[in-house]
């Protein structure tokens, strides 16, 4: 890989792991409703992207079921949990979407697990298990990361079934997550929060900030770079290097946002980035859907 590419797969991960902290800030600090927080996202994006809009993929529900799961749906649940999820732990447990797309891959596709990757997947699990029990509190596992394990389920359900729709472009599939997003989010944040716009007036600028960073930055800017350096190197290339995206989460965590970062999350956070390396390295015809759809979005 080209000095210059490296940087650029460098710069996206910083801003991946950039926009978990954002993410962090807007819902907790700032309290904006994480529902509203995901419908004015994908208002923005589906608004962008609507010259790429047409033609439609075949089937049209398929698309727009991945396009919510990938979009609107994950990214609610995603919000959720982080509203009481530190950002360190939410990016190590995000990392067991791989595995679970692999799971997927051979209840839906057909394929088989050798034991390298079935390795793997023990590790990714085992780790991300350690980062989300919580031996300090009444309930043995974190609520809030058991919403980011179901955000990484829907991305990895998305990404298998995306497997099964031929010919959409990345600035296509963009704006069908979008398209697909913006109309049950805004039904859902209006049937269930309260508030919305208070808080948003009450954050000002700040919100908008971050809301232009998440819309703009994070979903067109990064994953533009991104899809390119997807097209130019093979996929089990790049997917390994997305790994830097929760150990850059985890240092920014600690600085940015004090998150506590004992010996259990150590040794989890470990195990967790080993098991995901060793499924990264193995080939997998599902591999570069999964890391292109799945690694990119968070």
């Amino acid at each position: 890989m080209a000095l210059r590419d490296l940087f650029l797969m460098v710069f996206v991960c910083f801003l991946w792991a950039s926009h978990t902290i954002v993410s962090k800030i807007v819902v907790s600090g700032m309290e904006i409703p994480p529902l509203f927080y995901a419908a004015i996202r994908f208002t923005i994006v589906a608004a962008l992207t609507l010259p790429w809009l047409l033609p439609a993929p075949r089937p049209l529900w398929r698309i727009l079921v991945v396009g919510f799961l990938m979009g609107g749906g994950g990214f609610a649940l995603f919000f959720l949990g982080i509203r009481t999820a530190s950002p360190s732990s939410a990016a190590v447990v995000s990392q067991l979407g791989l595995p679970i797309t692999t799971l997927l891959s051979v209840v839906m596709l057909g394929e088989t697990i050798l034991w390298r990757r079935g390795l793997g997947i023990a590790l990714t699990f085992i780790g991300g298990v350690l980062v989300m029990w919580d031996p300090g509190s009444g309930f043995p596992l974190s609520g809030g990361l058991l919403l980011i394990l179901a955000s990484a389920f829907t991305g990895s359900l998305a990404a298998v079934m995306m497997k099964q729709i031929g010919g959409v472009k990345p600035l296509q599939f963009q704006a069908w997550v979008g398209f697909a997003s913006v109309v049950p989010m805004i039904l859902l944040t209006a049937s269930l929060e309260t508030g919305q716009i208070a808080r948003a007036t009450e954050a000002g600028w700040a919100f908008v900030a971050a809301l232009l960073f998440s819309a703009l930055v994070v979903s067109m800017l990064a994953h533009t770079i991104y899809y390119g350096l997807i097209g130019k190197y093979p996929a089990n290339l790049i997917a390994p290097l997305t790994i830097m995206n929760p150990l850059l989460t985890v240092t920014l965590g600690i600085l940015v946002t004090g998150d506590r970062f004992d010996g259990r999350m150590a040794l989890g956070t470990g195990l967790a980035l080993c098991g995901v390396l060793i499924i990264a390295l193995r080939r997998n015809h599902v591999m570069p859907l999964a890391s292109v759809l799945w690694g990119r979005f968070r």
